[in-house]
Parts: C-alpha cells; structure tokens; sequence
C-alpha cells in the first residue's frame, strides 16, 4: 500500500497530500467508491454539502474499521448558507450527514463576492475552530482580492484554498499568493476533466515512464506541492490514481507540462458565481 505523503498546514496540523473526491458521485454510489479508495489506501476523503453525498461518506467511514484519527475528512459550506448564524446551522447539518462528531478541514465553497458574507461566514468558521468541532479552516475558489480582504479582517489565516487547477489552467499568481501567507493550494478538477489527457506533451512523458496520461499530471501536481483529490468511481482507475510515489518527473519534463497553460477553465469563474 502507498505511502501518501503529508502536507502541514499553518496551524500545525498534517494533511494528506493525496487525497479521494467525491465530487459528482450520486449518494448511492458513494459509499462503494469511498469504501475501495480507503480499502487501496487512501485516508483523505473531500466532500461538500452541494454534492448530495455526506451520508454516503459517512457511510464508507463507519464501515471502513480505520480508526478517526487516521482519518482527514473535509466538506464544504455551500453558497447559500453563508453568513455567521446559517453557517453555525449549516455545520450542523453535515456533520450529522456524516456521522462524525467533528471534521478535519472546514472550508467556504465559493467567496460568492456580490452576497458579500464571506467575512461573516469566516467569523462563524473561526468559532466552530475554537470550540474543536472543526481541526481547520480554510476556503475554496478564492481570488487573491478575496483573500486579501479576508486577511484584512481575521487573524486566522487559511490553511488552503482549494481551487481549480490543472496543466491548462495553472494559477501562478495566486498560487505565489498563497506561498506569501502560508497557504496551501489544494487543486480540484486536476485532470481538467481529461480535456489535456490526449496532449502530445503529456502522452509522450506518460510513454516514457510507462505510466498514464492521468498518473503523469498528478505527479506534476505533487511535484508542485499541491494538494490533489482526483476523483473516480472506477476501481481500478481509483487505484491507479494511487500508484504515483515510485516515479518522478525530471525538470524538462515538469517544463514541458507548465508549458501547456492557458487559462482553461472547466468550472464556474469565482468573481460570477454568486
């Protein structure tokens, strides 16, 4: 079983740096995927209130015999609960989903900037912090004007921003913005959904390390220091997304892949989505 490396996080805390997303998995098949990605070794495991599926995770980890503290689980608030006193009663109700008397890693969906409540949603973050319901805070699809102005008002800085982030679409600069204030940079959507996958840059490294299209970018991604969470209902395809700590790639090759940015979103652009 492969060993995943961890990532530390500004409050000390260690996360996976490899890790298993559900995103799109219906309910009723979710509890099956996350059963066999924790069966082949994974102990990270993201979700989202929006996703429907809680239940179904919760459901894999009650059944999985892995003791809690072997395990990293993250979920989301969504759009529509923000502000302090919806976020309290929001918490709640995925908690129960999950059937979990805590979470690893609590983050904001989206900054939503025209509802204008990501700095309330943050203050009721920084309480479920403090009273231990939560071991981390952190955000998802923030801008770096978004973070800024977060940063403005708290002095609890996130642990990550999860954000899209794949070859085509590569967020240098907020990725240097993160590294500035110490915060990780946790990619979804690694594989831009395949779109990159049949790239002559990609198919010809993957050939010489005898190794997948998908397996290449997802150490391009470890190699980076990011955060990844690929998703799939696939068994074996689940595994195969495992099987990236006994190669590496060389510095031409990691140059031949940066080289394929340009500004490829497959997901909503954060400043529009409210």
């Amino acid at each position: 079983m492969a060993s995943i490396p961890g990532i530390t996080l500004n409050n000390g805390i260690t996360m996976p740096q490899l890790g298993f997303g559900v995103f799109q998995v219906p309910d009723e098949e979710t509890t099956a995927a996350v059963s066999t990605a924790l069966e082949s070794g994974y102990r990270s495991i993201d979700t989202a209130a929006i996703y429907g599926n809680e239940r179904g995770v919760g459901r894999a980890l009650a059944s999985s015999g892995i003791a809690r503290d072997e395990l990293f689980v993250t979920t989301k608030l969504w759009n529509a609960d923000q502000g302090y006193d919806t976020t309290l009663t929001a918490f709640d109700a995925s908690l129960d989903k999950l059937g979990l008397d805590h979470v690893d890693l609590y983050l904001i969906h989206w900054p939503t900037p025209a509802r204008d409540l990501y700095r309330d949603t943050w203050r009721a973050l920084e309480k479920l912090l403090a009273d231990g319901r939560t071991r981390a805070i952190g955000v998802s699809n923030f801008q770096p004007a978004h973070l800024q102005r977060l940063l403005e008002s708290t002095s609890v800085v996130p642990v990550v921003n999860q954000v899209e982030l794949h070859p085509g679409l590569q967020q240098t600069a907020l990725r240097e913005f993160h590294a500035r204030h110490g915060i990780v940079t946790e990619a979804w959507s690694p594989l831009a959904q395949g779109a990159l996958l049949a790239d002559p840059a990609i198919t010809s490294i993957a050939a010489g390390h005898g190794r997948t299209p998908a397996q290449v970018v997802l150490r391009w991604h470890l190699q980076l220091g990011n955060v990844v969470i690929p998703k799939s209902v696939t068994p074996d395809r689940i595994r195969e997304n495992l099987a990236l700590f006994d190669f590496a790639l060389t510095a031409e090759e990691m140059a031949a892949i940066a080289a394929l940015d340009r500004g490829l979103r497959t997901g909503p652009d954060p400043d529009a989505l409210n």
